[in-house]
């Protein structure tokens, strides 16, 4: 099975009606900074909430783009449409897309 996978340049600014963003990383990681209106469920939590996911097309974002490549693969698997943010936060921030944090500072990628 192959890997979805678009650049951050590659994901339209804003993000489109009906593309849900779902967040595989830690809640520590979430509260620092994540992307406007994403989904956070950390990976080690996934298939135990699966039914949370969305049946729209998702993109899925971790820190780097391991993590949530681990979670597309297994998301394909279950029939969902997905597809891997490559260079994850830390590409989304360099590019400097928009983010909220949850810790009343600036958002940042930890």
């Amino acid at each position: 099975m192959s890997l979805p996978t678009v650049a951050v340049t590659g994901v339209p600014d804003p993000l489109p009606e009906g593309l849900a963003v779902l967040d595989v990383r830690e809640p520590v990681e979430w509260a620092y900074g994540h992307i406007d209106g994403a989904l956070h469920i950390p990976l080690g939590q996934l298939t135990a909430r699966l039914d949370e996911v969305p049946e729209s097309q998702t993109l899925v974002v971790c820190k780097v783009g391991a993590r949530s490549a681990q979670a597309v693969l297994w998301l394909q698997a279950q029939g969902r449409d997905v597809v891997n943010l490559d260079g994850g936060m830390l590409d989304w921030e360099a590019a400097g897309r928009e983010m909220v944090s949850e810790t009343g500072q600036p958002p940042l990628v930890v």
